[in-house]
């Protein structure tokens, strides 16, 4: 441990991700696009780590810090590859995001109409896939004596939907609730379990997104949040540079809440 210098710069390069190699899972979906972005404007080296190539190729033909790499977060083998051929190319993974979205296409089924295989199915993509990423790429960084994982939770892994806000032809998925409180749970754990190795675990739990959603529920959601508005993917991508960065070198296990207030009712 070593004493403060005042004279030293704080903030500018501790907020960089300059020499730091980053991987975002679902980095072709609305937020992790944001986050790869936002990286990639720190100064990282970010690999855009998604199933869909067609989306991935086109992404990252925009930005000369972002590269594409195929992974499906429900198949360890592809997991492993994916690790394994950046660390082939990098020589190391500094920052893994996990921030795929996979679901089936009956996800948003009411309740009373789930079905049980399909819930069985949702939290084996979903939760078992980021316990595979985690587990994988936390071994990774224990190696390498350092890393940073970041898992995108929700609000809804720590407070109950407001069905007020659903109209009759939507709901909040059951299974998402589920699933997120594992992830904040899960994220404690491996923060304990690792930090003796120099790898940080955290979370952040984004409010609702706005996502061309219907205005009345655009509407009602905004009403019944503090700062007024439904969160935008750049209001995930600082949170997430912050804790990739140095600047959060003394934070893990921490659930982040980027919510516009909407849990400190």
């Amino acid at each position: 441990m070593r004493c403060l210098n005042l004279t030293e710069n704080l903030i500018p390069e501790s907020f960089s991700l300059k020499n730091k190699i980053a991987v975002v899972t679902g980095g072709v979906g609305l937020i992790g696009k944001a986050i790869s972005i936002g990286f990639a404007q720190a100064d990282a080296k970010v690999f855009v780590a998604d199933i869909n190539e067609i989306a991935g190729n086109k992404f990252v033909k925009k930005n000369s810090r972002l590269k594409w790499i195929k992974l499906d977060i429900i198949n360890s083998k592809s997991i492993k590859q994916c690790i394994n051929k950046i660390i082939e190319i990098e020589g190391k993974i500094d920052v893994w995001v996990n921030c795929a979205y996979p679901r089936t296409s009956d996800w948003s089924e009411k309740f009373e109409n789930i079905k049980y295989e399909s819930w069985k199915k949702n939290i084996d993509m979903h939760l078992n896939g980021y316990f595979q990423c985690c587990q994988l790429i936390a071994e990774q960084m224990k190696k390498q004596k350092g890393g940073n994982i970041i898992n995108i939770s929700s609000i809804y892994g720590v407070v109950a939907p407001d069905f007020s806000i659903y109209d009759t032809s939507s709901t909040m998925p059951a299974a998402y609730s589920v699933i997120k409180g594992g992830i904040n749970s899960f994220t404690k754990y491996l923060a304990t379990y690792y930090g003796k190795f120099g790898v940080r675990v955290n979370a952040i739990c984004p409010g609702g997104i706005y996502d061309k959603q219907l205005k009345i529920f655009v509407k009602k959601y905004s009403e019944k949040t503090p700062l007024g508005r439904m969160g935008t993917p750049k209001d995930i991508a600082g949170p997430a540079i912050f804790l990739a960065s140095d600047a959060s070198s003394y934070i893990t296990g921490h659930i982040l809440m980027v919510d516009g207030g909407w849990t400190a009712w």
